[in-house]
């Protein structure tokens, strides 16, 4: 057998070197190669299509029985989850410290404890009295839930071998697991993707909703190799402000259910409750009479969410240079609608500073939005307060043009429940039903002018 060679991972994107330099080639990550387990060099005369063993293959057409979600207890999460949790699979759940995710999960392990199943909660950052102090305080401590403090993978996987098989499973947090068959300390490549694989194969196996809770880096996004993403299920983001209350479970990949769907919860002294009604979160408080205010309806999954997009525009009297200031969208769409603003519409941003904001921290990635920020950003400059019963959707184009988005009918309907008698949109053969509710335009000039007409 030949020596076996060094091999350098990358921890933020997963990809293998067989040195170690300061930047990694794929990424452009600094310092982020560790040393990973050796791996051997077979020679040439081994064959991998020798001495396994055959596997059976099946129709697509195999009758089958179906696999039946397991409520978890909390509507919000479920709704994330596309229904509640697969039985088998694997949840890879990321968010900033801090966020809530243990609170979550503790919360669900105990309503599923409740309703008569049987979930076990392994805490690798925490000492057991320290989750029952949470508990306590969540009013949870009834729940007769399996807790355990253990950071060996052989230890957990051992015990779960010695009794029937848990509804719910959680890991908190996979960085924090080892295992004494691989090199490395825990939270390094091989160890995460080695400890990962071998509780996923435990729960494929034994048909165990497994729950696993991962660090995140300074970008947001989940920490260790990017193959951790692809060997589970699902993949969900618990985001929010922690100066805000609301928080936001939203769906990035799942095998059982619609990406981009979110559940929405608010962060309180007993713990996290559920908000069933998220626009009148975000829209709480809201005047109707200020100028640079519109009302967008963004669409979530399947669930349409009304915001408040917040415009100011101040006009400099030296020659300073202005200012661009965005909080929850993105800065290089607004910067693209203000151009398109001055050439085809006329306007003058070029000596004033802009301010966008979407209130209650909220993050817009809706192409959708840039109706509502143009209306906000001429209303704004123009001092016209929009209609307060108005939502404002749309994309806008390089030209000008008011172009159609999806769920358009959806989200008049999601306004006219919250009082929103009126909407404006694109016009087109693609458009909501024709009623004197709904106004359509075609070129962003026509919306200038119907908000600096006071129309």
């Amino acid at each position: 057998m030949a020596k076996p060679k060094r091999r350098f991972s990358c921890q933020a994107c997963g990809s293998v070197s067989t040195r170690w330099q300061g930047q990694c080639a794929d990424c452009a990550e600094w310092n982020t190669l560790v040393e990973d387990v050796p791996q051997t060099v077979f020679s040439a005369k081994h064959h991998l299509s020798s001495g396994g063993r055959a596997i059976q293959f099946e129709a697509l057409d195999a009758p089958s029985e179906p696999l039946r979600r397991r409520g978890s207890g909390l509507a919000e999460f479920d709704r994330a989850l596309g229904g509640g949790l697969v039985p088998g699979s694997a949840i890879l759940m990321g968010g900033d410290p801090g966020i809530g995710k243990s609170t979550l999960l503790l919360q669900a392990a105990a309503h599923v404890v409740r309703a008569g199943g049987v979930a076990v909660y392994v805490s690798g950052e925490e000492a057991a009295a320290q989750v029952r102090m949470r508990a306590d305080r969540l009013e949870v401590s009834d729940a007769p839930l399996r807790l355990a403090a253990a950071t060996s993978v052989r230890d957990i996987l051992t015990t779960l071998g010695e009794m029937a098989p848990p509804a719910l499973l959680v890991i908190d947090s996979i960085q924090t697991m080892h295992s004494d068959q691989i090199e490395g300390a825990p939270g390094t490549v091989s160890q995460v993707r080695g400890c990962a694989f071998e509780l996923i194969r435990y729960a494929k196996e034994n048909g165990v909703a497994l729950v696993l809770v991962g660090h995140v880096t300074k970008d947001g996004s989940i920490a260790g190799p990017r193959v951790l993403e692809h060997m589970v299920d699902v993949v969900m983001s618990f985001e929010g402000e922690r100066s805000h209350q609301y928080r936001i479970l939203r769906s990035i990949k799942n095998r059982f259910g619609p990406v981009d769907e979110i559940g929405v919860f608010a962060m309180e002294g007993s713990g996290l409750a559920e908000v069933g009604n998220p626009s009148m979160l975000f829209l709480s408080g809201r005047e109707d009479s200020v100028a640079g205010s519109a009302v967008f309806p963004a669409m979530e999954g399947t669930r349409p969410v009304l915001v408040e997009v917040q415009a100011l525009i101040v006009r400099l009297q030296s020659g300073a240079t202005p200012r661009r200031a965005v909080v929850g969208w993105d800065s290089g769409r607004l910067a693209m609608l203000l151009a398109v603003l001055e050439s085809r519409c006329g306007l003058s941003f070029s000596s004033a500073e802009v301010y966008l904001n979407v209130a209650g921290g909220y993050r817009l990635a809706d192409p959708a939005a840039d109706l509502a920020v143009a209306a906000a950003l001429v209303s704004a400059m123009g001092d016209k307060p929009l209609p307060a019963n108005t939502v404002w959707f749309g994309e806008v184009s390089l030209a000008g043009e008011i172009r159609p988005v999806a769920h358009a009918s959806i989200r008049q309907r999601e306004a006219a429940k919250l009082g929103f008698s009126r909407a404006c949109g694109p016009a087109g053969p693609n458009a909501p039903e024709r009623s004197a509710n709904y106004v359509g335009i075609d070129l962003l000039p026509k919306l200038v002018d119907r908000i600096l007409a006071n129309a």
